[in-house]
């Protein structure tokens, strides 16, 4: 579903870029899943921000690795031109309802920093532009399950239900920034997370049955097609900018000689 959730959020030359999708293994977690990601986003981050990052590039993206050794993951971002902007997501699924105090097991130090907050995915807002009436959880059924639509004390009520605990880390070190720049990004992870477990739900009926060879084959075909909509928006956007470099050169040179016949009194 991350990989439908990718192609769906893409446009030309905005989303995600698949670059890697391999098995992977950890001597202490074991065999997992490996994947690298280019995540373009310059038009969906806040207008100050562009303005900053414009004089440095023409297009924004951040790269994604992460680790799946389900059900432990691991994740983080970085940006080669902010080496001092990190965000590290370590993440660990529990059957149960939020109920694991301290899941991640983090150490005093971290806890008496932490701040807890609960995503509900039925009850809690996500942005007007997300919202789908097929993916309202409190109007949602499965075909397949009979789960949902999920009521008022949903997470007290169902049987099966699994939660997914993360600790998010985000770092930007760099002076009358970092502050600012934190606070958005937590805030714009909170709201991904919410719309992408809420979709994970709705869209039960088209993964319940898979195997994992059905996953594979479906990831890659959604990741071709993500991979196309962010190539073709890129290759326009570089033709742009050489068609602009000209325009300049040219406009650059033209001044010059208007320069000299309006001083010439012929």
């Amino acid at each position: 579903m991350i990989a439908k959730h990718s192609n769906e959020q893409s446009q030309k030359g905005e989303g995600v870029e698949v670059i890697k999708n391999e098995d992977c293994h950890d001597p202490v977690h074991g065999k997992g899943r490996y994947t690298e990601k280019r995540i373009y986003l310059s038009s969906r981050l806040p207008v100050w921000i562009q303005k900053s990052l414009s004089k440095i590039c023409n297009y924004f993206y951040v790269t994604e690795k992460a680790w799946n050794y389900f059900p432990h993951t691991i994740t983080e971002y970085t940006c080669s031109f902010l080496p001092k902007f990190s965000i590290f997501i370590e993440t660990r699924y529990e059957n149960n309802s939020g109920t694991t105090e301290n899941c991640l097991r983090l150490s005093s130090e971290e806890l008496k920093e932490r701040q807890v907050l609960h995503l509900d995915i039925a009850y809690d807002d996500i942005p007007e532009k997300h919202y789908r009436e097929e993916e309202d959880l409190t109007k949602f059924q499965s075909r397949k399950t009979g789960r949902g639509p999920l009521q008022p004390g949903w997470k007290k009520q169902c049987e099966t239900i699994m939660c997914s605990y993360k600790v998010v880390r985000v770092k930007f070190e760099v002076w009358g920034f970092q502050s600012r720049v934190e606070n958005v990004v937590h805030r714009a992870i909170q709201d991904i997370l919410l719309l992408g477990h809420k979709q994970a739900f709705a869209w039960i009926d088209e993964w319940f049955d898979m195997s994992e060879d059905d996953v594979r084959n479906y990831e890659k075909r959604q990741q071709e097609a993500t991979n196309t909509k962010v190539h073709s928006g890129l290759k326009r956007e570089s033709s742009r900018e050489s068609a602009e470099d000209e325009e300049f050169t040219l406009a650059s040179e033209e001044p010059l000689e208007g320069e000299v016949l309006a001083s010439s009194p012929k």
